[in-house]
């Protein structure tokens, strides 16, 4: 992929996947000078852009740690302290549950206000969408190359849904009128773990004791390998390697325990990520279901892709299609990797640009 700075947006009506946006508008406008973020409870994503010739080119961007500023007004007046570029116009994509102009992080402690922002930081019209309806709209914004193929599916038109694994789990929607797709933010990330064999019925009772309430969250997500890996260690009684002891103790657990499995290093964590996948395949199905997601299922956030050579399309499709008499409805249905780690940014910028008045 470009250097992120080279890249440069297409107009809405040129994108394979149209997208519906509340102002109505159609295409890009003319002008205007928007700013994206993607916050998440790991990591914050900031970019500005310049719109030209009806596209939008990236004038700046930056990464980093969430918990590196302890505010988001610090977080933007440091990215953009030069002040060079007068901002028309700024959408944050947030892992949250977005109530009017507020949203308060499931994941991190920042409380976001968009009135407060467009006061502190002189902007004249700041949007707060959920971070999985960000991701819906930047699917436009993709080529095939930003895709991994899991099952084709049948070209039938209707609507989508996205799931995307990371520090948290997201779902969104994107109901099909016809003409358009219109994202919408769900939280079904939070909605109730369903055992469906023994041990997920012993995975459950693990967890049900350490949190009261098991959600698909906890077990399709960073911390969801970590609550698979640590029940899995106890239920199998195979004591931990020293060297797999040593590098939990100062790295991210979820990225040592799927390296392990990738490098086949230790069978706990192989299982670990084995029910990953398996419980990623079978929540897609479930939110496939209740969305009737004929044209398909994208598969996000920042874990699948770097998991790619552990997912067994096989296996994969058969936990996706495995619910009875629906299977006939799941073997039509297009399942695919998102590899874009930007598609969250490219879908507030577009949310931006199109909030900018004519």
């Amino acid at each position: 992929m470009k250097n992120f700075q080279e890249i440069s947006l297409p107009d809405i009506s040129d994108t394979a996947l149209s997208m519906a946006y509340p102002s109505g508008q159609k295409k890009l406008p003319d002008s205007g000078i928007v700013l994206a973020a993607d916050v998440g409870g790991t990591k914050t994503e900031l970019a500005l852009f310049q719109i030209k010739k009806k596209k939008l080119v990236s004038i700046k961007s930056e990464r980093y740690a969430t918990t590196d500023h302890n505010s988001f007004v610090k977080a933007i007046r440091h990215f953009h302290e030069d002040k060079t570029s007068v901002i028309d116009c700024a959408c944050l994509g947030v892992a949250g549950t977005v109530d009017g102009d507020k949203v308060r992080g499931v994941n991190f402690a920042w409380e976001i206000d968009a009135k407060k922002l467009e006061a502190d930081l002189d902007i004249k019209s700041v949007l707060l969408i959920n971070d999985l309806q960000a991701n819906a709209y930047g699917l436009s914004a993709l080529e095939d190359s930003d895709f991994k193929i899991i099952s084709k599916g049948e070209k039938i038109e209707g609507n989508a849904v996205v799931i995307s694994p990371g520090t948290g789990l997201g779902e969104a929607g994107m109901y099909w009128d016809g003409s358009y797709f219109h994202p919408y933010a769900t939280e079904g990330g939070h909605s109730n773990f369903a055992p469906n064999d023994e041990l997920d019925l012993e995975l459950w009772k693990f967890l049900n004791e350490k949190f009261d309430h098991v959600s698909w969250e906890r077990v399709i997500s960073g911390q969801g390998i970590n609550n698979i890996y640590e029940f899995l260690r106890n239920y199998r009684g195979e004591k931990e390697p020293d060297w797999l002891t040593e590098q939990l103790k100062d790295n991210d657990s979820s990225k040592v325990i799927s390296a392990a499995a990738i490098e086949k290093k230790d069978s706990v964590c192989v299982e670990t990520m084995e029910l990953f996948l398996k419980y990623l395949a079978v929540e897609s199905s479930q939110l496939a279901l209740k969305a009737k997601a004929t044209s398909g299922i994208y598969i996000g956030g920042g874990i699948t892709p770097k998991v790619l050579n552990l997912i067994d399309k096989k296996e994969f499709y058969k936990n996706f299609i495995n619910v009875g008499r629906m299977e006939h409805l799941l073997k039509t249905i297009p399942i695919k990797v998102v590899l874009n780690d930007k598609t969250a940014l490219m879908g507030a910028a577009y949310y931006a640009a199109m909030g900018i008045l004519k």
